[in-house]
């Protein structure tokens, strides 16, 4: 089966953001059923490798990534995936959704600073005024559901949380092997972050029990749906838009996982959440009208 992916920069980012922001949702409720966090971690990657290894081996594209490619696949798939799932989902019960959701949040304004310093050009004035009302957006809904408490352990743990998605960002930039097919990157990728989460679920328990997410086998056929959506949209964008614009996944996730944990949870927000919602949606107007699709790639020595 071939899906058709949006072609445009911004269309890629509300597509991707959309299927990310179900993540959230469905994250709680395998969490609320006892999956364990690693178990989830693998069901999303697992969800990218199931769907893209059947349509690349059907083109004749599956084929050993070479050169260049191995490194990428690697780091992206350790980093980006593996280390930010595994993160997101051993903070969300100590933390809470909306607090992991501010540290995602961050990770526009870490990635225009790498970005800069990498010399990748990243989004002019009306984009880093999207990037800053999102931002503002997103801190007003961690506060308004989380409160403000004390730094804990786990909170500076979370902090360093957009520091890693800046870096798998800007470095995906940076190293984007020439020639490259995007859905190869992504099936290469997410096929070495499930063989190191799987690795590390043994390590630390003996066992990799799947029964689990055969009590909840809906929810589990939804996340591998979106996983397998998701991440060539993923790529495409990477590749097309660059690591600033990616970054912003994050504030389209964010205003779909508070929609669809209101529609389908029956999740009740304050006043205060609706209005950081609000102005997540008009950091992401400017960001569209800022349309930051330049420069994707900066010279190499």
């Amino acid at each position: 089966m071939t899906v058709r992916l949006p072609n445009q920069p911004v269309s890629l980012l509300l597509f991707t953001g959309g299927l990310f922001g179900l993540t959230f949702p469905l994250g709680k409720i395998a969490a609320d059923t006892g999956v364990p966090p690693l178990i989830w971690v693998m069901v999303i990657s697992a969800g990218a490798v199931l769907f893209l290894g059947p349509n690349l081996w059907r083109r004749g594209e599956l084929s050993l990534p070479r050169g260049r490619s191995i490194p990428y696949v690697l780091v992206s798939g350790l980093m980006s995936f593996a280390l930010v799932n595994a993160m997101m989902f051993f903070l969300m019960p100590h933390l809470g959704a909306g607090q992991v959701g501010l540290m995602f949040a961050l990770s526009p304004v870490t990635t225009l600073a790498l970005s800069v310093a990498f010399g990748i050009k990243g989004t002019g004035p009306l984009g880093v005024l999207g990037i800053a009302l999102g931002l503002l957006g997103a801190s007003i809904v961690a506060v308004a559901k989380s409160g403000i408490g004390g730094i804990s352990g786990y909170a500076l743990i979370g902090l360093s949380l957009p520091m890693v998605l800046a870096a798998g960002n800007v470095y995906r930039t940076l190293y984007w092997p020439d020639g490259a097919k995007v859905d190869a990157l992504a099936f290469w990728s997410h096929l070495a972050a499930l063989a190191a989460v799987g690795a590390l679920q043994l390590g630390l328990y003996g066992e990799i029990p799947v029964g689990r997410i055969a009590e909840i086998p809906f929810v589990t056929l939804l996340q591998l749906g979106a996983a397998a959506l998701t991440f060539p949209a993923y790529f495409k964008l990477q590749e097309v838009g660059g690591p600033v614009l990616l970054s912003q996944i994050g504030y389209v996730a964010a205003a779909i996982a508070l929609l669809s944990g209101t529609v389908f949870l029956g999740e009740i927000y304050s006043a205060a959440t609706w209005l950081g919602a609000g102005i997540i949606l008009v950091g992401i107007l400017f960001t569209i009208l800022a349309k930051s699709t330049v420069s994707l790639r900066p010279r190499r020595a």
